[in-house]
C-alpha cells in the first residue's frame, strides 16, 4: 500500500471525525438554545402569563391552613368602598373565623411579580397595634385579595365623633394614643427595612372592645400603581392629613407620617375634624393651623375638649391641665410645617411616656 493511499485514508478518517464532531456540536448548541429559550420564556413572558392565569394563595403565620375555597366560598357583606377597592366582612365557617377581605381592583395595582416581595414582607409583620396581613390571594384575572382579622368596634374617627363619653376620658385617650405611636414606631424603626404608612388617618385606626388601637392600611402604597398612589395622597390632602411638603415632593416619608400622626393627636385632644366643615382656601380651616391661631389669640379652651378635665372618672393617674398642654405641644410639634423640625417616632414615644407618668 503506497504512501499516497495511506494519506487518503488518514484524511478521510479526519474528515469523518470532523463531520461527526460538527454534527454533535450543532446538536448540542441547538439543544442548549432551545433549553435557554424555554427558560427565558418561563422566566419572562410565559411565566408572567402563567402567574396571571393561575390563582394562588399565600398564607402567613396564624392561618396556615386557610384554603382558596375558604376565602372564595365565604359568605360576606360589604363594609366599605374606596377608589381602589372594596372591603368585605366575611365568615370562614370551616375555621369559625371572621375576617376582613380587602379586594384591590386590578387596574389600581401593580403586577403580581412586582409586588410579591412587598406582600411577603408585609405578611410577616406582627405587632399588638398593627392589623396583620393573614393571607393574600391572587386571582386568574389579576384580582388581588387581602385577608385581615376583623376588628368590629369601628374606627377612631367614629369613636371621636359619636358623642361617646369614653372618648373624653384621659385613660382611654392615652391608651389609644400610646398604641398608635407604638405601632408606627414598629413600622419606622422595628423592622429590617422601615415601612412608611403613607395614608395615616383616624379612619385607618381600628379599635377593639377595650379601646386597643390597631393601625391598618400600612404599606398599601407599595402595592398600588403610581396614579392610584397619587390619588390617595390627594384624598389625604382633602381630608386634612397631608404634610405641606407633599405638595411638591409627592412621595410619603417618615416625616410626612409624623405630620399625619400629629393631626390625629389633635383630633383626639380637641374632638375636631382635621379640616373644617366649610372648607375654603383659607389656611386656618386645617386643624393644625386653626390651633396655631388659637394659641396666638390665647384661646386655650379651644385646644382640647372641655370634658376631658371634668371627666376624670376613677383614673389612678388623673389628667391635669399641665399634661394636656404637654400633649398639645407634642401634637403641634409633629405638625410643624418644616419636616426637619418634626420629632422622629422614637422621640414622640419617649415624650408620650413622660406625659403618662
Amino acid at each position: 500500500m503506497g504512501f499516497d493511499h495511506l494519506l487518503k485514508i488518514f484524511i478521510g478518517l479526519l474528515s469523518a471525525i470532523f463531520l461527526i464532531g460538527l454534527v454533535y456540536a450543532i446538536y448540542f448548541v441547538r439543544k442548549r438554545r432551545l433549553k435557554d429559550g424555554y427558560s427565558e420564556k418561563r422566566s419572562s413572558g410565559r411565566k408572567e402569563e402563567f402567574e396571571v392565569e393561575t390563582e394562588d394563595l399565600f398564607s402567613f403565620p396564624g392561618v396556615e391552613n386557610l384554603t382558596i375555597h375558604d376565602i372564595l366560598d365565604a359568605p360576606g357583606e360589604v363594609v366599605g368602598k374606596s377608589r381602589y377597592g372594596t372591603l368585605y366582612k366575611a365568615s370562614i365557617e370551616r375555621l369559625n373565623l371572621d375576617v376582613l377581605l380587602r379586594f384591590l381592583r386590578p387596574t389600581c395595582t401593580r403586577r403580581l411579580k412586582e409586588i410579591l416581595p412587598a406582600i411577603q414582607m408585609l405578611g410577616f409583620i406582627r405587632h399588638p397595634n398593627l392589623v396583620p396581613l393573614q393571607a393574600f390571594y391572587a386571582g386568574p384575572r389579576g384580582e388581588k385579595l387581602f385577608v385581615h382579622p376583623f376588628i368590629g368596634h369601628g374606627n377612631l374617627a367614629q369613636f371621636i365623633r359619636d358623642g361617646n363619653g369614653e372618648s373624653h376620658k384621659w385613660a382611654v385617650i392615652y391608651r389609644i394614643t400610646l398604641g398608635i405611636v407604638k405601632g408606627l414606631d414598629h413600622l419606622h424603626s422595628g423592622l429590617p427595612f422601615p415601612i412608611l404608612h403613607g395614608n395615616l388617618k383616624s379612619k385607618n385606626i381600628l379599635l377593639d372592645e377595650n379601646h386597643q388601637p390597631y393601625v391598618s392600611d400600612f404599606g398599601l402604597h407599595l402595592l398600588l400603581n403610581s396614579s392610584t398612589s397619587q390619588e390617595i395622597v390627594d384624598i389625604s390632602a382633602s381630608q386634612g392629613y397631608k404634610a405641606p411638603e407633599l405638595m411638591k415632593i409627592k412621595e410619603a416619608s417618615k416625616e410626612s407620617d409624623i405630620y399625619s400622626l400629629g393631626v390625629i393627636l389633635l383630633e383626639i385632644l380637641t374632638g375636631k375634624e382635621p379640616i373644617g366643615a366649610n372648607a375654603s382656601s383659607r389656611p386656618d380651616v386645617y386643624l393644625p393651623n386653626s390651633m396655631r391661631k388659637a394659641i396666638l389669640e390665647h384661646r386655650i379652651s379651644n385646644m382640647f375638649h372641655p370634658s376631658i378635665l371634668s371627666n376624670r372618672g376613677n383614673d389612678q393617674n388623673p389628667i391635669t391641665e399641665e399634661r394636656l398642654l404637654m400633649f398639645f405641644q407634642l401634637a403641634m410639634t409633629c405638625c410643624s410645617p418644616s419636616p426637619a423640625l418634626r420629632p422622629d417616632i422614637k422621640q414622640v414615644l419617649k415624650k408620650l411616656e413622660e406625659i403618662g407618668h
